[in-house]
C-alpha cells in the first residue's frame, strides 16, 4: 500500500506539471509527422533546464514531434512513460531507480513512429557511501584505501584540502593525503553529494586491522581475526570472540602515558557488534568489573561506543582495555576501530 501511495503521488505531481506546461506552451497543437527533436530537459520542480538527472526524479522533455512516442531510454534502459503525459512538444517522465550510471552512453533516446532523437543527458549515481579507510595512521606520503560505494569521478579532501587520487573504482579509492592531515576528517565528494567518515586521520590507538604499538590481546583469549571488508566496520579486518556469560576478553597490559593524549583528545571510542542482542562492560585500566555504569548494549549492527576522559575518571595513562560479558549468556561479540575522539 505504501508504494502504491508513492506512485499515485508521483502521478498526481506529474499530471499537475503536465497541465501547467501544456497550457503554457499550447502543446495541444496538431501532431507532427516529422522526426522528433529534443531541445532541452528540465527538472520538473523548478522547470529549469538541466544536463544531469537523478534516479527517481521527474523531468520535462521539450522538443517537437513527440506525440507518437513509443519508447524512451535513459542510458539504454527502457523507461516507462505515461502516454497521457505526452504532447507534440512535451513529454513528462520519471527516471527509473534502476537506471545505470557508470560506463554508459549518457544519452536520452526517444523513439517515435516517425523516427528517433537523442540528447546528451547524464544520470548521476547515488550520493557516495564512505564506509571506512585504511590505514588510519598513515605516514606522510603513504597511500590510503577508501572503501565504500558510488565513487564516480570522486574528489577526496581532508579538511578542505584536496588529496591526490592514485586510482579509483566504483567502491574503492586509493589516495595520498595532503600534509598535516592528522586529527582531520576525510570527505569524498561526487556529482551527487558528499560523505565524511566518522574516524579522523591519525587517531587509532589500539587496533586498526592489526594491533598498534605494544597493544595486543593474548592468545589465551581464544579470539579470532576475520578479514572481510564487507563485514568489517573499519578497513578489512576485525576480531571476534564467543564470550561465555560474565566471562571476558582482555588486552595485554601495556603503558601509554604521553600527556599530549589527554589534552589533544577527548576520550576513546570503539566499534562493537554481536550476533544476538548482548551487553558488555568496559574494563578500563583493570577497573570497573561488574560496574553497570560502564555497560552498554550491543546488536547485530556495528555501533560506535564512546567514553570521555571525564567518564573514565580523567586518567593519566592507558594500560588495559578489556570487556566483560554482562547478560549471563554465551554470545559472539566482534570488535573493531579503537580510536581517540576529538570532540
Amino acid at each position: 500500500m505504501k508504494s502504491l501511495m508513492i506512485k499515485n503521488a508521483c502521478l498526481a505531481f506529474a499530471v499537475s506539471i503536465f497541465l501547467f506546461v501544456s497550457c503554457d506552451t499550447n502543446d495541444y497543437a496538431e501532431s507532427s509527422s516529422e522526426p522528433p527533436i529534443i531541445n532541452q530537459v528540465s527538472e520538473a520542480v523548478e522547470d529549469v533546464p538541466v544536463t544531469v538527472g537523478f534516479a527517481g526524479n521527474v523531468y520535462i522533455v521539450r522538443g517537437s514531434g513527440l506525440s507518437s512516442t513509443q519508447k524512451v531510454y535513459f542510458n539504454g534502459l527502457d523507461t516507462y512513460f505515461n502516454p497521457t503525459l505526452v504532447t507534440d512538444t512535451v513529454l513528462i517522465i520519471q527516471v527509473d531507480q534502476d537506471t545505470p550510471y557508470a560506463n554508459v552512453s549518457n544519452e536520452l533516446l526517444v523513439e517515435t513512429v516517425n523516427g528517433s532523437a537523442t540528447y546528451e543527458f547524464v544520470i548521476a549515481p547515488p550520493a557516495p557511501v564512505f564506509k571506512s579507510f585504511n590505514p588510519i595512521n598513515p605516514e606522510p606520503g603513504e597511500e590510503i584505501t577508501i572503501y565504500g560505494n558510488y565513487f564516480l569521478d570522486p574528489v577526496v579532501e581532508v579538511d578542505g584540502v584536496e588529496a591526490t587520487i592514485i586510482s579509483f573504482s566504483i567502491d574503492e579509492i586509493v589516495a595520498i593525503l595532503p600534509a598535516d592531515s592528522n586529527n582531520k576528517y576525510i570527505t569524498v565528494s561526487t556529482i551527487s553529494g558528499s560523505s565524511q567518515w566518522s574516524t579522523a586521520v591519525g587517531t587509532a590507538f589500539m587496533y586498526d586491522d592489526d594491533f598498534i604499538g605494544s597493544w595486543t590481546i593474548p592468545s589465551w583469549n581464544n579470539h579470532e581475526f576475520i578479514t572481510n571488508e564487507e563485514e568489517a566496520f573499519q578497513g578489512t579486518t576485525f576480531f571476534t570472540k564467543e564470550i561465555a556469560g560474565y566471562d571476558n576478553i582482555q588486552s595485554d597490559w601495556t603503558w601509554v602515558d604521553d600527556p599530549a593524549i589527554f589534552t589533544e583528545y577527548t576520550g576513546i571510542k570503539f566499534a562493537i557488534k554481536s550476533d544476538v542482542p548482548g551487553k558488555l562492560v568496559l574494563i578500563f585500566n583493570g577497573a570497573n568489573w561488574g560496574d553497570a555504569n560502564f555497560s552498554f548494549e550491543t546488536s547485530s549492527d556495528w555501533q560506535e561506543i564512546e567514553f570521555t576522559w571525564a567518564e573514565l575518571s580523567n586518567p593519566t595513562f592507558l594500560q588495559n582495555i578489556s570487556f566483560q560479558e554482562f547478560t549471563g549468556n554465551t554470545i559472539n561479540y566482534s570488535f573493531d576501530n579503537f580510536v581517540y575522539t576529538l570532540d
